[in-house]
């Protein structure tokens, strides 16, 4: 497989994921101004859809969407625990997770890294205050979003809440999901991943 990434991106999750999988891959880089890939290849021409993540199977089929890719990888090796079974309503509550911060988190951030304006950037901030408020709390009792099991779910809340820095919010103002943000970037795979990206030495 292949994954086609821009470091510090959304890409990072499904990385994350890979490198927890234990499965064999590959990561591409790609130049999201340009458009082209490390090897020079138009991106576009891979992804339609023109941003990363990507994920090529080996069948030749590609896969994009950080939630639904992530499921794949995790469910290739069901022994990791990675995600819940299917048919559970744990495999739910972890879908509920991807899309919580994908639509909550993950778009709030748009306006920072897109120069939006100061009223757009302003309703973001407050939106990411009121989640990161619940995030937090949900938190407090437990070491990951399902429990006490690491699962795909927070390879994607940690890579979005790196970002945090560009909408100028202080992560010490949670401190449950600070503690969780260290947590994570303490794991090897997490660590691996990062130091791939150029992202930690």
């Amino acid at each position: 497989m292949k994954l086609f990434i821009s470091p510090g991106a959304c890409s990072l999750s499904p990385h994350i994921a890979l490198q927890e999988s234990g499965l064999a891959f590959e990561v591409e880089k790609v130049n999201l101004k340009t458009k082209l890939t490390e090897s020079g290849v138009s991106f576009p021409e891979i992804n339609p859809k023109g941003y990363v993540p990507a994920l090529l199977l080996d069948s030749g089929e590609l896969l994009t969407e950080g939630p639904a890719i992530v499921q794949y990888i995790a469910d290739q090796v069901p022994e990791k625990n990675l995600v819940p079974a299917h048919g559970t309503m744990a495999r739910y509550e972890l879908q509920a997770w991807l899309t919580y911060i994908g639509t909550e988190l993950h778009k709030s951030f748009v306006p920072f890294f897109h120069h939006g304006s100061a009223d757009w950037q302003a309703v973001a901030k407050a939106n990411l205050e009121a989640r990161y408020a619940y995030v937090n709390q949900h938190l407090a009792d437990k070491n990951y979003l399902l429990g006490e099991d690491f699962s795909v779910a927070d390879g994607y809340l940690f890579t979005v809440t790196r970002w945090l820095r560009v909408s100028k919010l202080d992560l010490a103002a949670w401190p449950h999901l600070t503690a969780f943000q260290k947590r994570m970037a303490e794991r090897p795979g997490v660590h691996a991943a990062l130091k791939a990206e150029g992202l930690a030495s």
